[in-house]
């Protein structure tokens, strides 16, 4: 309730009071059976054409010329318009912040360092402002993450559209790490060598001891299932590591720096652990090696500055690029929360400088979606799918762009935001006082 009653009253500070309720066209999400006629299909997986597509019982029911209206099926005109899977973004904190310098807004941190079991999912606000505004720009789907220590909690994927976190979410977690860092942390980090040398050893090694806890636990929990008996302690920080250590769950690895990036690989082969690297800004100085390992990469942000002032300008809209020509397999993350609507542009941007617009395009459709164990149901157009889906009137790249329509689930959810509804409110507005 109270932070309701703050995310109105900031409302109230920053204008949106003073939206009339004649201004306001708050629509409901609609549900049932709709056919797009004749529009350009983007499918991801299997090129593009025109086509119609069918949508019923929240998934992609038919594709092909010609077909034939159901009974009830609103029909949607795609003539000269464009068919996209919905975007994902593979890592934000979407529905967990509302505003950053409003630490009573915010429920993506907790207290302290090993602390796996705190599930970003139950933190999820449905009811986020930042949600629809990120959908107008095509995306559907988000992994939301939590931060902090060096085992901050448990991510999930969530889709964009529902009222309780249990219907955002779209069947996948995966714990978070961010992994020990060498190195200064910032122009105001004032340590001598030495003694970052010594942090960093000190690091590892609470790592590597935590770790071995983690494999005992696994291998006790296992002998007590072997003898179909139930344990009598209560660990849910441990319990929530049990899948990872069994390698049923990924462990989303935190590592930027080329050193740490080493570390990490071989850390994560050594522990033969199914991880995913995320952030990797440098990971174009090591990607033979990411790819000789077989990880996976989340990358992002890519409209971001050089982690060295003396790489080039351009090398973090490169990065991606590089790493997927080397072999990675490279997902796509705005690494934001009010911002998350920009995906299509970081996407863009890593197309032009190196990845393609058909790879940069899989790495927010199809290459996520494989990533996290849901290419049955996300990432592309194909029958059987959930419909989450959207159409626009030309490239979602370029921002000149509009998406006409979108689809989550199978719900034709309006393109509705505070930004619309401020934009109607005041682009013919009566002054106050006039006549």
């Amino acid at each position: 309730m109270l932070r309701t009653i703050i995310i109105i009253g900031l409302a109230l500070a920053f204008g949106l009071g003073s939206v009339s309720m004649q201004g306001q066209r708050i629509v409901k999400s609609k549900n049932g059976s709709f056919l797009l006629k004749n529009g350009t299909l983007v499918t991801v997986s299997n090129g593009t054409f025109v086509s119609d597509l069918l949508v019923e019982d929240g998934k992609i029911a038919a594709i092909g010329e010609s077909l034939a209206a159901p009974e009830g099926t609103t029909v949607v005109d795609c003539r000269d318009q464009f068919v996209y899977p919905g975007f994902i973004d593979s890592g934000t904190q979407l529905g967990l912040r509302e505003v950053g310098s409003v630490s009573l807004t915010s429920d993506h941190s907790e207290i302290g360092d090993f602390i796996p079991h705190m599930e970003a999912l139950t933190a999820v606000n449905p009811n986020g402002v930042a949600i629809p505004v990120t959908r107008v720009n095509g995306i559907t789907s988000a992994i939301t993450k939590p931060s902090g220590g060096t085992f901050p909690g448990t991510a999930a994927l969530i889709n964009l559209h529902g009222y309780t976190p249990d219907q955002m979410f779209a069947g996948y977690k995966a714990v978070i790490m961010n992994f020990p860092s060498t190195g200064k942390r910032g122009w105001r980090d004032r340590r001598s060598e030495e003694d970052i040398k010594k942090d960093a050893e000190k690091a590892i090694k609470k790592l590597d001891e935590t770790w071995s806890k983690i494999k005992l636990y696994t291998k006790i929990d296992s002998a007590t299932m072997a003898l179909n008996k139930s344990r009598d302690d209560y660990n849910p920080a441990m319990d929530a590591m049990l899948e990872v250590a069994r390698g049923n769950r990924h462990l989303m690895v935190e590592v930027n720096k080329k050193s740490d990036i080493e570390s990490a690989i071989k850390w994560i082969t050594e522990n033969k652990l199914n991880a995913i690297l995320t952030g990797v800004k440098e990971g174009f100085r090591v990607a033979d090696q990411i790819a000789a390992a077989g990880i996976p990469v989340i990358v992002g942000p890519v409209m971001d500055i050089p982690a060295r002032e003396s790489d080039r300008y351009d090398i973090a809209y490169a990065n991606a690029g590089k790493m997927q020509k080397a072999g990675v397999k490279v997902a796509l993350r705005t690494d934001s929360y009010e911002n998350v609507r920009n995906l299509p542009y970081e996407a863009g941007f890593a197309a032009t400088y190196g990845m393609g617009v058909d790879e940069a395009l899989r790495a927010i459709t199809l290459s996520p979606a494989e990533m996290f164990g849901v290419a049955d149901q996300l990432g592309s157009l194909d029958v059987g799918k959930h419909a989450n889906l959207f159409v626009s009137d030309g490239d979602p790249f370029e921002t000149k762009t509009d998406i006409l329509h979108l689809f989550i689930g199978g719900w034709k959810v309006p393109l509705e935001s505070r930004h619309t509804l401020l934009y109607d409110e005041f682009l013919e507005r009566d002054p106050i006082g006039q006549k």
